[in-house]
C-alpha cells in the first residue's frame, strides 16, 4: 500500500491518501521517485524532484527532539509553523506548543486578549485574536495579520477630525450592520471636504512598513466628488508627509473625460472582500522614535457641493508586495 501526502498550504493540514485514493492519517515519510529503471531518492524536504513512483519509508525528522523542533519553528512566521505541522506527527506535535506561539503572539498580548474567555492554548489565543475585535471604547478595530501575526488597526470615523462633522445638516452618523463600528459618517453636502486623523504607533509593529486605506461606500455614485481627484497623505509626524490623489469612483463618462481627461496617477477604490470599497492613502515605515501617526483626504478646489459618501474608517495594516 502506498501513501501519497497532500498538503493544505494555508492551514498546514496533513492528509494521507492510499493507492486506491483513500484516506488515512499521515504517517513520517521519505519518497523514493523510480523513474525509467532509476531511483532518485529524497526527504519531504529534498531537493530532487521527478515523476515517479512513491514509496513510504522513515522520515530523519523523527528523531529530532521535539523541544528542538518547536524552538526552531518559533524563529519563523505562523503562516509557515502551520505549513512546517505536516512534515511528520513529530513536528505537528512540536508547532502546537505554547511555546511556540507565544513568540508569535505581540508583546502585550495580555492586555489585547478579550478578558471574557478562557483560552486552552496560545495557539487558539493567537487565532482568536486574528479576528476583529473592538478596542477603545469601540472607537478603533484591532487583529493581526493571520500569515505573520503583525497588527493591523482602523480607526472608527468618530475617531477622525472631519470638518463640520457635528453638524447634521452637513454629515449624518448613521448605524450600518456591515460595520464594525456602531456608527459611520454619512456625507450630505459639503463644499469643504476635509478629513484628518493621529494615531499612537504602538498599535502596530515597530520596524515594519504600514499602508493606510480610507474604507467606505459611495450613495448615488457619490455626487460632487466620484470623479473628483482627492488629494490624500500618511506618515509619521515630523516627517516629511508625501502627497497623492485618490477617486472615491473613479467611473467619468465620455463627456466627463473629454471635459477634466482622465489622469493617470490618480489612485482607483478598490472592492473589498466584506462589500467595502478602499482607497490606498500611501505608506510609511514604523521606525523607532516617532510616536504618532497622521493622515489627511482634503478637497476644497472644487466649486461643486458634495455628497452621497460613507466613511466607516481608515485601516492600516502591512503592506504587501505589488
Amino acid at each position: 500500500m502506498k501513501k501519497e501526502y497532500k498538503t493544505d498550504a494555508s492551514m498546514g493540514q496533513t492528509q494521507g491518501v492510499d493507492s486506491k485514493g483513500k484516506g488515512k492519517e499521515g504517517q513520517s515519510t521519505a519518497l523514493t521517485l523510480k523513474a525509467k529503471d532509476k531511483e532518485v531518492s529524497g526527504s519531504l524536504m529534498g531537493q530532487n524532484q521527478s515523476v515517479g513512483e512513491i514509496i513510504t519509508g522513515p522520515s530523519p525528522f523523527d528523531d529530532l527532539p521535539e523541544d528542538c523542533i518547536s524552538n526552531i519553528v518559533a524563529f519563523t512566521s505562523p503562516r509557515d509553523a502551520c505549513v512546517s505541522s505536516s512534515v511528520s506527527k513529530t513536528f505537528e506535535s512540536a508547532v502546537r506548543s505554547d511555546s511556540v506561539w507565544e513568540k508569535f503572539l505581540p508583546l502585550d498580548y495580555t492586555s489585547l486578549a478579550p478578558a471574557s474567555r478562557a483560552f486552552s492554548s496560545k495557539r487558539e489565543l493567537y487565532f482568536a485574536l486574528c479576528d476583529h475585535f473592538l478596542i477603545d471604547d469601540g472607537k478603533k478595530s484591532f487583529w493581526l495579520e493571520k500569515g505573520s501575526g503583525k497588527k493591523c488597526v482602523m480607526l472608527a470615523a468618530r475617531a477622525l477630525w472631519i470638518t463640520w462633522g457635528s453638524s447634521p445638516e452637513y454629515w449624518q452618523w448613521i448605524s450600518m450592520p456591515e460595520s464594525r463600528f456602531e456608527k459611520v459618517a454619512e456625507l450630505l453636502s459639503v463644499w469643504w471636504f476635509e478629513i484628518r486623523g493621529k494615531m499612537n504607533t504602538r498599535l502596530i509593529f515597530l520596524g515594519t512598513r504600514y499602508s493606510a486605506y480610507i474604507v467606505f461606500k459611495t450613495v448615488n455614485k457619490c455626487p460632487g466628488l466620484a470623479d473628483l481627484p482627492v488629494e490624500v497623505g500618511v506618515g509619521l509626524v515630523g516627517q516629511e508627509i508625501p502627497k497623492q490623489l485618490i477617486y472615491f469612483d473613479g467611473y467619468m463618462d465620455k463627456d466627463a473625460k473629454k471635459e477634466r481627461g482622465e489622469m493617470r496617477d490618480v489612485m482607483k477604490p478598490k472592492k473589498r472582500e466584506d462589500g467595502w470599497m478602499e482607497a490606498e492613502l500611501g505608506e510609511f515605515f514604523n521606525e523607532e522614535g516617532c510616536n504618532e501617526i497622521e493622515l489627511s483626504v482634503i478637497e476644497i478646489k472644487s466649486p461643486y457641493w458634495k455628497c452621497g459618501l460613507i466613511i466607516q474608517g481608515i485601516e492600516f495594516r502591512p503592506t504587501t508586495s505589488r
